[in-house]
Formats: C-alpha cells, sequence, structure tokens
C-alpha cells in the first residue's frame, strides 16, 4: 500500500512534465521556423502613425503634445515601446493571450490563427502569448473598438463589460478622462495589435 503514493505523485510530476514540454512544443511546431523570416524593427513598425495614433492627438491635441509633442514616426515608437512596457509591466499577459491556435473554433472568435511571420518584429519580441484566456485574445484588437472604447474600459472594466474581472487603470488617466502619458501609450499598443496579422502570406 505505501508503494502508490509514491506511484502516483511520480504519475503526476510524469503528467505535468509532459504537459509542460507540449507547451513548449506545439507552439514553435504551428509557428514554424523564424530563420528564414525577415525580423522588422521598431523603425519599421512605426514609419507611419496609425489611424487612432493620429486620432488621439485630434482628440486631446493639448495633453497630446504634453505627452508626446507631435505625432510623427518617432512619437509612435516611443508611445508603442511604452505601452507595450505597460502591458508587460502590469501583467496584461497574464489574462490576455496574444496567440489564436488552429484548435477550437477560435478563428470564430479572435480572427485567422496566428503565423510565424506575425512574431518576427521589435514589438512580439519576447512572444507575449499569454498563459490563458480571463480576458479575450488581444491578437487581432486593432480597430476591434474605438480610442474612446478603450479611454471608457480602461477608466471602468465593468462599466463596459459587466462580467469583466480586470481592475481599473484609472491612474491611467486625468479625472476628466483626458489620457496621460500611460494611457496615451497603452490604447496606443493595444491598437497597434493586429497589424502583423497575414505577413506570413508574403
Amino acid at each position: 500500500m505505501e508503494r502508490f503514493p509514491t506511484l502516483f505523485f511520480v504519475a503526476g510530476v510524469g503528467c505535468f512534465a509532459v504537459a509542460f514540454l507540449l507547451s513548449l512544443v506545439l507552439p514553435a511546431m504551428t509557428l514554424g521556423n523564424y530563420h528564414d523570416m525577415e525580423y522588422r524593427t521598431m523603425e519599421q513598425l512605426a514609419a507611419v502613425p496609425s489611424h487612432e495614433f493620429l486620432e488621439l492627438e485630434r482628440v486631446y491635441p493639448e495633453a497630446f503634445e504634453e505627452a508626446f509633442g507631435a505625432a510623427d514616426s518617432a512619437s509612435y515608437a516611443e508611445a508603442l515601446q511604452l505601452g507595450r512596457d505597460l502591458y508587460v509591466g502590469q501583467a496584461c499577459w497574464h489574462c490576455h493571450s496574444q496567440y489564436v491556435r488552429e484548435v477550437a473554433n477560435e478563428a470564430q472568435r479572435f480572427g485567422a490563427p496566428s503565423r510565424a511571420q506575425e512574431y518576427q518584429n521589435a514589438l512580439n519580441q519576447p512572444h507575449l502569448w499569454g498563459t490563458r484566456r480571463v480576458g479575450p485574445d488581444l491578437s487581432r484588437e486593432k480597430g476591434v473598438h474605438t480610442n474612446d472604447w478603450h479611454v471608457a474600459h480602461f477608466l471602468s472594466p465593468k462599466n463596459i463589460v459587466p462580467s469583466s474581472v480586470m481592475p481599473s487603470y484609472a491612474y491611467w488617466f486625468e479625472a476628466d478622462g483626458t489620457p496621460k502619458r500611460d494611457g496615451f501609450s497603452i490604447i496606443t499598443y493595444i491598437q497597434w495589435l493586429g497589424t502583423e496579422e497575414g505577413r506570413g502570406e508574403e
């Protein structure tokens, strides 16, 4: 009888080890070989500011100028990098994945399955595939919601999505809802996600 607890322990550790290895191997198999793919630098990614970034400048001219000056490729690159740093620093990747798998009808919920080329750029390395989906996958978030929606959502997630467990990030905004530098940056980064979709088909 004393052998069974040991057997169960060994079996449990073995199952954990197999699951751990599969979580490393399967994404690598799906995403393929990176070595022959073009890597895109921040300068390339930010060469043309997005429509959403330009709209932030138009809607909040004074706050935007204080945060970034003019909306050009340099300020766009700065906002993207800071937004990604905030996303990582606040552990957003823990609840939001950035990897649409080719299983369980994920494409119906989140768009086309992820391809290797999407991750060959300065804003996707190291990868933020995520560990679970408490919130939706954000791989294809660009243009899904307006900037105003994101402002309202970061201020009070439950007012926008009643079932949300996301905390408020009101400290990224002024009392009247005007974004501060961090608010502009996180919205810019979120609105960027998905712009590299389809590059694996090139």
